[in-house]
């Protein structure tokens, strides 16, 4: 963007504008101290311009969470850092737009709402239109279950084939990944819960836990990337489901959005959105037909589309080569423009008698240069503009130059400066041609004074209207207090559906974790079980101690033989045990063992529980853990036969 006094350089033979007087900073964002706001719009920014996904026109509060809840994921504290790793990391945009993007829904959600469009609504908009196409659109569609929803209800009241001949759903959303899992139409049994038995037996078919929409009916579903905020609308469309995406955005985007719904329905067609939705300031383009179910009907005629023509840059004639003569001087002299002409060198050739009475000229100013004079940079800077126009050989026109002369008013001037050439193109010199426009500027100041009267009038007409309706005017006060204190509550309930379909969306990964914690749980007790199994089988002893020679396992050999319970042995020191086996000879073997030693057999003598003598041979072994590290020692104890 060019700041004030820049010159602009058109296409060819187009004249040169400078559209200002005096130089200033050039208009564009002003550089705030930086802040966690600002850096979220750089955040922002950065998505828009890589991904095109524009989330300006989403809530604050709700996309400040997402975005932090994913920083809070990766460990990145401040929004600079993040936008940092987007620059280097693309993988991280789907890691961000899943986290930002909620993709909360199910099948028949809200199912008094959708029975409602079903029984009533539904059967009369197929009465209007009982031959012909059927479209239906589902904005924001997520994983597709609403979609196919509406294929169901549709499908129930024409019959399959009837719905495969005339029904074409179209289903957008602006996340890939969504659309990816909507297009296989394949859904788990916590997914399916919502559908009726019967309809889920009837147009869903079950394979390993897994539940396919049928395929005759799912060729009617088409899904397709689309931004509600930036990308087209769908048109000709009878049904439009948008549940539950409006309450993401901000009041200007959802009037936005409204609008372009408006042209997406056909006439009479019904909108169905969330319960947290209620288009309260959009009467003018919907009525309500369920207010409590949020279905609305199409009203009006679709808005024409304005359509914008560019102007057409005047021709400018070349300037005549004037003839000399007599006739030549008195029709410059006598013209009502004022008007300086130069020769090559840059001195003043002639000037005529309406720039002499402006600009204090004389004949005697005549062969002077034209920088000296006063009017080379008052009321504006010609001296460059003469330079640029020859260099770049085409007029230099300077806009809205004010000029006030002494004990005089104030006047306004089109300033244009035109190199003069022959027919060949050699130079001649430059016209300096002041335009006098302040009759124009007086004409817009007396229509800027008439408007501002017109408003001040208006204001005194309101003003008494407004006195004799106090009454009608009290009454209306307290009708918008009660609206505003509504669409308060309405926001209200938007941030909270909101949340609850965040807390929704957490709530399902922490019960895919369970179930996943479960399993590994369920696996790591059945190997448990099994390793109970094993050492309880084992006719030898087994102890296996941890570094610091506390007992981890105790097996129910050494139990029986040694009169000591599990449960009392475990957490143990191994030498503090009461047994009939001397561990005094045992701690040495097991302490070298861990300090990395080589595996010790022992032979021993030792009594049992019952007081009987048994010889025992001890083996002291290494028990190797993750990787090879060290992690305790196994002590094993057999009984020997007694020798013959």
């Amino acid at each position: 963007m060019s700041g004030a006094g820049a010159a602009e350089v058109p296409e060819e033979d187009g004249p040169v504008e400078a559209d200002g007087l005096a130089d200033g900073p050039a208009d564009g964002f002003a550089d705030a101290a930086a802040g966690t706001p600002r850096q979220l719009d750089e955040l922002l920014l950065l998505l828009k311009e890589a991904r095109g996904f524009d989330f300006t026109g989403y809530k604050r509060p709700s996309l400040e969470r997402r975005v932090r809840r994913r920083m809070a994921d990766v460990g990145i504290a401040t929004y600079e850092e993040y936008r940092d790793r987007l620059e280097v990391d693309a993988d991280e945009f789907t890691a961000l737009f899943n986290t930002i993007l909620i993709n909360v829904t199910s099948f028949f959600r809200d199912a008094e709402a959708w029975e409602r469009l079903r029984t009533d609504l539904l059967p009369q908009l197929l009465e209007r239109k009982p031959t012909g196409p059927l479209r239906a659109w589902s904005a924001g569609c997520a994983s597709g279950q609403e979609a196919y929803t509406t294929a169901i209800c549709l499908a129930e009241l024409l019959g399959p084939e009837q719905f495969r001949e005339r029904v074409k759903i179209y289903a957008t959303d602006a996340d890939e990944e969504a659309l990816a899992h909507a297009r296989t139409a394949t859904y788990g049994e916590r997914e399916v819960r919502s559908v009726p038995p019967e309809l889920l037996e009837k147009y869903f078919e079950a394979s390993g836990g897994r539940f396919t929409f049928r395929q005759d009916l799912r060729r009617s579903v088409i899904f397709g990337r689309a931004d509600l905020v930036q990308d087209a609308p769908i048109s000709h469309v009878d049904l439009l489901t948008c549940r539950n995406t409006l309450m993401y955005l901000t009041a200007e985007t959802q009037a936005r959005i409204a609008e372009r719904l408006h042209y997406s329905l056909n006439p009479e067609g019904l909108l169905f959105l969330g319960k947290a939705e209620m288009l309260l300031s959009q009467s003018s383009l919907f009525s309500p037909v369920d207010l409590k179910n949020r279905i609305f009907r199409r009203v009006g005629a679709a808005r024409p589309v304005s359509r914008l023509t560019a102007p057409v840059p005047p021709v400018l004639a070349p300037p005549a080569d004037p003839d000399g003569g007599v006739l030549r001087d008195e029709a410059l002299a006598a013209s009502p423009v004022a008007q300086i002409v130069l020769d090559q060198a840059g001195a003043v050739v002639l000037s005529n008698q309406r720039a002499d009475a402006l600009f204090g000229l004389s004949a005697a100013d005549t062969g002077r240069p034209f920088q000296d004079l006063e009017v080379s940079y008052r009321p504006v800077e010609l001296r460059s503009a003469v330079d640029q126009a020859h260099a770049q050989r085409r007029t230099v026109w300077i806009r809205d130059v004010a000029w006030t002369r002494p004990r005089s008013e104030q006047r306004w001037f089109d300033v244009q400066v035109v190199p003069l050439r022959t027919a060949h193109g050699q130079a001649l010199g430059t016209a300096v041609v002041f335009i006098d426009v302040s009759r124009s500027r007086q004409l817009q100041d007396e229509l800027e004074d008439a408007h501002r009267q017109l408003e001040t009038a208006y204001e005194e007409l309101q003003s008494t209207n407004e006195e004799l309706e106090t009454t009608n005017e009290e009454l209306q006060s307290t009708v918008e207090e009660l609206e505003t204190t509504n669409e308060e509550l309405h926001s209200t309930n938007e941030e909270l559906e909101t949340m609850n379909e965040e807390l929704q969306s957490m709530n399902d990964e922490l019960q895919h974790s369970n179930d996943e914690l479960r399993l590994r749980t369920e696996e790591v007790g059945a190997l448990n079980s099994y390793m109970e199994g094993v050492f309880a089988s084992l006719r030898v002893g087994v102890a296996v101690v941890d570094p610091g020679m506390r007992v981890t396992v105790w097996n129910a050999w050494a139990a029986e033989v040694w009169g000591v319970r599990g449960d009392e042995a475990l957490g143990e020191h191994l030498l503090g045990l009461d047994i009939g086996l001397p561990l005094h000879e045992v701690g040495p073997a097991v302490r070298a063992v861990l300090a990395g030693e080589e595996a010790a057999v022992l032979q021993l003598d030792a009594v049992n529980r019952r007081g009987r003598a048994l010889a025992v041979q001890v083996s002291v072994l290494p028990l190797q853990g993750a990787q090879g590290a060290l992690s305790g020692a196994l002590v094993v104890m057999e009984q020997r036969a007694p020798e013959a």
